[in-house]
């Protein structure tokens, strides 16, 4: 893994560290896996789905991201996108709470496209 990406993960609050020690200390198969992650389409999903107000499909969407972001230690996307998740968990439409819906997109989508801008450097 290029030491500057490390760092810049790290000092955008990636657990880089924890992550490696999942993979065993392979900074290559992280790599790998952190550059799998700019083509995920979970995250254009749930936007889709939270747009058309399809919540039900918005909580797979955002489970699933859930999952890979806590995978690869991207705990800025992690953290808005599981509190996305509980907020969408078993809810119809007139259940869910759009006020706490927004503030935790706006949350997830400020940390997904800084780390993707990372990523992709």
């Amino acid at each position: 893994m290029d030491e500057l990406l490390k760092q810049k993960l790290i000092e955008n609050g990636a657990d880089v560290e924890g992550t490696l020690h999942r993979f065993m200390g392979n900074e290559a198969l992280f790599s790998k896996f952190l550059l799998k992650f700019k083509d995920d389409r979970n995250y254009a999903g749930l936007m889709e789905s939270l747009d058309g107000g399809d919540y039900e499909e918005a909580f797979k969407y955002a489970h699933t991201l859930k999952g890979v972001s806590a995978n690869l230690g991207l705990d800025p996307v992690c953290e808005p996108v599981s509190a996305l998740t509980e907020l969408l968990r078993g809810k119809t439409a007139s259940e869910v709470d759009t006020d706490q819906v927004a503030v935790q997109r706006a949350a997830l989508d400020e940390a997904y496209r800084r780390f993707m801008e990372l990523i992709g450097n």
